[in-house]
C-alpha cells in the first residue's frame, strides 16, 4: 500500500477530474431549488437582519412596511448601504493581520484525516495563539485610544455590504482557480457550473505551500470576527450607556468562551466535515466570510441598543447552563478525537470503549480501515454533539429574552443547518462504509436527538 501524500505536496492534475467532482446527497430538484435560493436570497438577507436589528428596533414587523410601503426593491436599495472606503480599510486590515498571524506564529504540525484521494492534509496548528494576539491587540488599541472599536459598529452595514459583495468575486476566484490552478488531486467539475460555484471545485485550496484558504475563511477571519464583534458591541454597549447590561455581558461571555472552545480545539475542526469533505465555495466560504460575522453575532448586535436587566440570579443561571452546553460539545469531539488519536485504546467514561472496524476504499482504490466509535456521548446518538451546540447558541440568545423574535434567528438556522448537516453526514458515511454503516445504525439508531430523531 502506497504511502498517503500530503496535500501541500500532492501534485495538482492537469485538469480537473469528472470523476472527483463533489456529490450532492439529495434529489436535483431540492439540490438546484437550494441552491439558487441561498445564491439569490442570502445577500439581501444580512442587510435586512443588519437594518432591522439596527434601525427597525429588532422589529420584522416595521422592516415589512417599510418594504411594503416603497416597494420591495426600491425599499431594498433604500436600505442598502454602499460600501464605503473606511469599510474597506477595516475588512482588508483585519483580513491582512489575521493572515500574517496564520502564516508566521508558532504551531506544531498536525496532519488531517486521509482524503478521498489518498493525500494527508498538513496544517500549523496555531489558531489559539491568532486567537489571544487578535483580541489582545484589539483591546490594547481601544484601552491606549488608538482605535475605537464602536467605529466597527456605526459603518457595520457598510462593511456587510463590501463582505457580500467582495466575498462573492473571491468565490469566483476559487472556481476559476479550481478549474486552471488547483492544488491538489483532491478537486473535480460537476460538469455544472453552478454546482461547481456553490460547492466548490477543491477541497484543499491553498495559495503557494503554506497558505490554506479555508483555514483563513472559516477559522481566521469567520470564527475570530465572531469574537470580535461580540467584543464590539459589548464596547459600543458601554460608550452609548456608561455601563454594559448583564443581558449583554452573559451574551458576550458565552460567546467568547464558545470561541475559545473552538480555537482550542481547531485541529479538531479540521478533522470534521466543512474542512475534510465540503469544498471550497459558496456554501462555506461565502457562508464564513459573511454569514457567520453577521448572522451568528446578530444576537449581539440586538442586545447593544437593547439592553435587558436580567437581575444576577437569571443572569448566574443562564451563564452556567449556558457553560455547561458549551462544556459537553467539546467533551463530545474531545472524546472522538482521543479515540481517534490512541487508535480507539483509551478509556470512555471509565471504560474501554466500544467500536466497530469498518473499512473502505479510497478514490485511488486503496483499502483502508476507520474505527466508529459507538459508546460515550456517541453511544448516545451518532451526531449528539449538536444538541448541546444548539443549546449553547439558544442560552447565549436568551439573554434578549422575548420582546422580538429576530435575536433568535440564529437559534432556528442552526437548528436546521445542523440536521441537514446530520443527514449529509449520514448519507455520506453510508455511502463510504457500506455494511459496517448499517451495523453502526444498528447499535446506535438515533441520528441527533436520542429517543426522538
Amino acid at each position: 500500500m502506497g504511502k498517503p501524500k500530503p496535500s501541500s505536496a500532492a501534485p495538482p492534475p492537469t485538469r480537473p477530474s469528472a470523476a472527483s467532482a463533489p456529490k450532492t446527497v439529495h434529489s436535483a430538484l431540492l439540490t438546484y431549488t437550494s441552491m439558487l435560493s441561498l445564491l439569490s436570497l442570502c445577500p439581501p438577507f444580512v442587510i435586512l437582519l443588519w437594518y432591522t436589528m439596527v434601525h427597525a428596533d429588532g422589529s420584522v414587523v416595521r422592516t415589512y412596511e417599510h418594504l411594503r410601503d416603497h416597494g420591495l426593491l426600491e425599499g431594498l436599495k433604500a436600505i442598502w448601504p454602499m460600501p464605503t472606503m473606511a469599510a474597506w480599510k477595516i475588512i482588508f486590515g483585519f483580513a491582512l493581520f489575521e493572515a500574517v498571524l496564520q502564516l508566521l506564529l508558532p504551531g506544531k504540525r498536525f496532519e488531517g484525516p486521509i482524503s478521498p484521494s489518498g493525500n494527508v492534509p498538513v496544517y500549523k496548528a496555531n489558531g489559539l495563539q491568532a486567537y489571544a494576539v487578535t483580541l489582545v491587540t484589539y483591546l490594547s488599541m481601544w484601552w491606549f485610544g488608538l482605535f475605537n472599536p464602536a467605529i466597527v459598529y456605526d459603518h457595520l452595514g457598510e462593511i456587510y455590504s463590501a463582505l457580500v459583495f467582495g466575498s462573492f468575486v473571491f468565490c469566483i476566484f476559487l472556481y476559476i482557480k479550481g478549474h486552471v490552478a488547483p492544488s491538489s488531486s483532491d478537486s473535480g467539475s460537476s460538469g455544472n457550473a453552478i454546482i461547481d460555484f456553490y460547492w466548490g471545485m477543491e477541497l484543499y485550496p491553498r495559495i503557494g505551500k503554506h497558505f490554506d484558504i479555508k483555514v483563513f475563511t472559516n477559522c481566521r477571519f469567520g470564527m475570530m470576527s465572531w469574537a470580535v464583534l461580540a467584543v464590539t458591541y459589548c464596547i459600543k454597549q458601554y460608550e452609548m450607556n456608561g455601563r454594559v447590561a448583564d443581558s449583554m455581558l452573559v451574551n458576550t461571555a458565552l460567546m467568547l468562551i464558545y470561541v475559545t472552545k473552538f480555537f482550542w480545539w481547531e485541529s479538531g475542526y479540521w478533522c470534521t466535515m466543512d474542512i475534510a469533505h465540503d469544498r471550497a465555495g459558496f456554501y462555506i466560504c461565502w457562508g464564513c466570510l459573511v454569514w457567520v460575522p453577521s448572522i451568528y453575532t446578530s444576537p449581539g448586535m440586538y442586545l447593544v441598543n437593547h439592553p435587558v436587566n436580567l437581575g444576577p440570579q437569571l443572569a448566574v443561571s443562564i451563564l452556567l447552563a449556558g457553560i455547561l452546553c458549551i462544556y459537553i460539545n467539546y467533551d463530545c469531539d474531545r472524546q472522538r478525537q482521543e479515540f481517534r488519536r490512541t487508535n480507539g485504546k483509551c478509556s470512555i467514561w471509565g471504560k474501554a470503549p466500544s467500536k466497530i472496524v469498518a473499512s473502505y476504499q479510497t478514490t485511488a482504490g486503496e483499502t483502508k480501515t476507520s474505527l466508529l466509535l459507538t459508546s460515550g456521548w456517541w453511544g448516545l446518538s451518532r451526531h449528539f454533539h449538536y444538541v448541546p451546540e444548539i443549546l449553547s447558541a439558544f442560552f447565549w440568545t436568551v439573554p434578549a429574552l422575548f420582546d422580538h423574535f429576530l435575536p433568535y434567528f440564529y437559534v432556528i438556522f442552526l437548528t436546521i443547518l445542523l440536521l441537514d448537516r446530520a443527514k449529509r453526514d449520514d448519507d455520506r458515511c453510508s455511502s463510504k462504509y457500506g455494511k459496517y454503516w448499517k451495523m453502526y445504525c444498528n447499535k446506535v439508531p438515533y441520528r441527533v436527538v436520542p429517543g426522538i430523531y
